[in-house]
């Protein structure tokens, strides 16, 4: 199969506009053995990159490696231009780029407001330690939480939220941020059938109404074709396809690669 197509115009601005993310041949390998080999993609402002791929495709490694959890062994990255290639994650984080996990981060015993406040306070370039207490960031952390939908649950312990909530605080605590690129890694995971879409419309909504610029990761198919620009497939640390969701998916090679397996 030929290289993936990473200039496809699909008619929307983000397309248009010059790359929010770069990466050029960004790899990374442990004892040996390769995770991520070669990744080379631009991300636009505003536009919607969802990576889907088997488990063990890299596409956690791939994130872990775009916010600076882990160091690439090769390439380049770069945010609005500015080279970031080797800077850790809490200097990727101030310059914009805000990430979500596949597990859980947040603290039973504190509550969705001081969630938020901690986040707002951190951000502002304050203490974000939980022994102290944050400051009031009051009109901040009501905005942020009525956006997520979480206003009624401001006084609510984390430990008291479903798991779909517990998703939204996560999203809230992201946003106070103001990040540049948000990078969502399975949001949906241990979400119930239920909540699923009033998620997916708050996350559409963060995309398509306030411009955000949005690379997820999700297993839940049907909900990436109703949200993503383009579907970046990787398969054994490789960008396997990088096309319009309609594209991939009709493509006999990721087919294959998915042996047979719905997408």
């Amino acid at each position: 199969m030929a290289a993936p197509d990473i200039t496809t115009d699909h008619g929307s601005a983000a397309h248009s506009a010059a790359p929010v993310l770069q990466l050029a041949g960004l790899s990374w390998g442990v004892g040996g053995a390769t995770i991520v080999e070669d990744i080379t993609l631009d991300v636009r402002e505003g536009e919607f990159l969802a990576f889907i791929g088997p488990n063990g495709a890299g596409k956690t490694s791939l994130f872990n490696l775009i916010s600076g959890l882990t160091t690439a062994t090769s390439g380049t990255l770069a945010l609005d231009g500015t080279d970031l290639t080797g800077r850790p994650a809490h200097v990727r984080a101030r310059r914009g780029i805000g990430r979500t996990f596949q597990t859980s981060s947040l603290w039973p015993g504190m509550s969705v407001a001081d969630h938020v406040r901690l986040a707002a306070q951190a951000a502002g370039g304050g203490s974000y330690r939980v022994w102290r207490r944050a400051s009031p960031y009051t009109d901040e952390v009501r905005g942020v939480l009525e956006r997520t939908g979480l206003g009624h649950r401001a006084g609510a312990l984390a430990s008291e939220l479903s798991h779909g909530e517990k998703r939204k605080l996560e999203l809230a605590v992201l946003l106070v941020g103001e990040p540049r690129l948000m990078l969502l890694d399975e949001p949906m995971a241990g979400v119930s059938a239920e909540e699923v879409p009033a998620l997916t419309e708050l996350i559409r909504t963060l995309h398509r109404d306030e411009g955000r610029t949005v690379l997820m990761v999700e297993h839940h198919m049907d909900v990436l074709l109703g949200l993503a620009d383009r579907l970046a497939v990787m398969h054994h640390g490789r960008l396997l396809a990088l096309d319009t969701p309609e594209a991939v998916t009709a493509d006999p090679t990721v087919q294959q690669a998915y042996l047979g397996e719905g997408l």
